[in-house]
């Protein structure tokens, strides 16, 4: 009976202590990294960033990048009773860009394609 004890305050304790590790590594998770507007995305999330005139997405998973090689996206915008759409294209890891700008006030529909994956579609509005 006290192996059972020792047993099961060992596997307690190393349950305590992994705890704040699986923390940690999700802490970037919901939260903008890049300086723009955070939305999930189904198994991913987007964050877009609008400034110094080029429209950027970033796609991650629980705060890791997720490559966007071979990628594409789609934005459809919403701007004044007008409706236009951007096509992004991959500029760096899991940055997909364009050069345009959005107006605050702004409604974004994203639709993203990763070889490999399922489409990813999310909603943003522009502050």
């Amino acid at each position: 009976m006290k192996k059972l004890h020792t047993l099961a305050s060992s596997l307690l304790l190393a349950a305590a202590l992994a705890a704040p590790a699986a923390v940690m590594a999700h802490a970037e998770h919901g939260q903008p990294q890049y300086g723009g507007i955070f939305a999930e995305a189904g198994e991913a999330q987007l964050e877009l960033v609008n400034q110094a005139g080029k429209v950027a997405l970033y796609v991650t998973q629980h705060g890791a990048p997720v490559p966007v090689q071979g990628g594409k996206a789609r934005l459809t915008v919403l701007e004044g009773g007008a409706k236009r759409e951007l096509q992004l294209a991959p500029a760096a890891e899991n940055r997909l860009e364009t050069a345009a700008s959005l107006k605050p006030g702004a409604k974004v529909v994203a639709a993203v394609e990763l070889p490999g994956r399922k489409p990813l579609q999310a909603r943003f509005e522009v502050k």
